[in-house]
């Protein structure tokens, strides 16, 4: 009994060391995942013939949603590993990918050098980016969930999307210094590798984190549980809590991308906007948001995760519709919208990785979260920037918000009627 309280103190500062380096990690794979977006008009004519820069940007965009395609084969494959072999080696082996995505993109020779082998070579990129990408949310929210004291799960859980908006912010404002040091030229001619050759640095710093992590007690406590086929063993005795995983997640990753991703190329394109008011308006919104994420995380280990779950799709179901009609060409409109829709959407993000990771036993926690996952991600919210300009187009573009509505309130259904998972013990499920 004397011992108690030092092993009180050293689980609590393993935990503490546990948080730092998977978000680290976190907010690396995101910005690795996100620059390539961003940067595209910069780059696409260095990977496709420059004589028709609109036909090299749809195939360079084109390369970035087959990497959604492959995120649910990440999620599967990668959250198998992670059960099988431990958390621990399952985010090392993300971060080992999506880093190195990030090196052939920084190093990799032009179309004018190579030819096809230049686009041959960021589909390769984009595809290993993929598959980290799909594995990385189960293995970093199973990781959270189950080092974190389980009075502060939720807490820990905001982690998540706090690096999770993180990596693409700092792109972003790379991106905009980069564009006043170097100007557009300077970037179309090498200033575009930059970002890749700093995921590259930095996923060996990342790496080395994650490679002297302590593996989780659950995982630990369990290796004589483990399955020798997670992905079959969630399909044969944890089907209904994979679908609740894709209700938890078809409104949000459509909230998400946008929200986050495409909204202010939205008031650019339809309002006139000027750019860089439509940046900063956005990094405004996002930096609220990030503030928020740790106090709505901490709240949730007091109340529990569905009435913050509920708060985010309940508040979906009667504003989006609102918010869209308040958007016009000024900045403050932007800030406004966005401000409002981020603030709904972090009492999602701040607790939904360990609200999902709470469905499932140890030893298929991170398959069970993220093949679903992945699968609603790539199906619902890869296809939602694509959906909105066809419906504007079309001249329907005020149908889209009530398509989010409707699978905002496909969301809140599921979330009244799950069961609540705080406080549960996950050495036990």
């Amino acid at each position: 009994m004397r011992h108690s309280p030092v092993t009180a103190g050293h689980f609590r500062r393993v935990s503490r060391r546990g948080l730092v380096a998977a978000t680290i990690g976190h907010a690396l794979e995101w910005f690795d995942w996100n620059a390539y977006a961003i940067f595209s008009v910069f780059f696409a004519g260095q990977f496709f013939p420059a004589d028709d820069p609109a036909l090299a940007q749809v195939k360079t965009m084109m390369i970035f949603a087959i990497g959604f395609l492959f995120r649910p084969l990440g999620g599967i494959l990668l959250g198998s590993y992670t059960d099988r072999f431990g958390r621990r080696g399952g985010m090392t082996l993300a971060v080992l990918l999506v880093s190195g995505g990030s090196l052939i993109l920084a190093v990799c020779p032009t179309y004018a050098e190579i030819g096809l082998l230049a686009p041959a070579l960021l589909l390769v990129a984009r595809i290993v980016q993929g598959l980290s990408t799909g594995g990385e949310m189960a293995a970093a929210a199973t990781y959270l969930a189950e080092i974190a004291p389980p009075d502060r799960r939720g807490f820990y859980s905001s982690f998540a999307y706090v690096t999770g908006t993180l990596g693409p912010l700092t792109a972003t404002l790379l991106a905009e210094l980069l564009f006043t040091v170097l100007g557009e030229s300077g970037l179309a001619e090498w200033g575009w590798r930059v970002p890749f050759a700093i995921g590259a640095v930095f996923g060996v710093y990342g790496l080395q984190l994650r490679r002297t992590l302590h593996e989780t007690s659950p995982f630990l406590a369990g290796r004589d549980l483990r399955v020798r086929r997670p992905t079959w063993e969630v399909l044969r005795r944890h089907p209904v809590s994979g679908l609740r995983v894709v209700g938890f997640t078809v409104g949000a990753t459509v909230v998400y991308y946008t929200f986050l991703v495409y909204l202010p190329s939205y008031v650019q394109d339809n309002f006139g906007m000027p750019a860089e008011s439509a940046l900063w308006a956005s990094v405004i919104a996002q930096s609220v948001m990030i503030m928020v994420l740790p106090l709505y995380g901490a709240l949730s280990d007091r109340i529990g995760r569905k009435p913050l779950l509920c708060a985010f799709a309940g508040g979906y179901v009667v504003l989006i519709v609102p918010l869209f009609t308040l958007l016009n060409s000024t900045p403050e409109s932007l800030v406004i919208v966005m401000t409002v829709g981020l603030l709904l959407f972090g009492c999602y993000a701040s607790v939904a990785p360990t609200a999902m990771a709470e469905l499932f036993p140890t030893q298929v926690r991170s398959v069970g979260l993220g093949m679903p996952y992945s699968l609603t991600v790539a199906v619902f919210g890869g296809t939602s920037p694509h959906l909105v300009e066809r419906l504007t187009d079309s001249g329907h573009a005020s149908w889209f918000p009530w398509y989010l509505a409707g699978l905002c309130l496909i969301s809140l259904v599921v979330f009244l009627t799950a069961r609540e998972t705080k406080g549960i013990n996950l050495d036990q499920c």
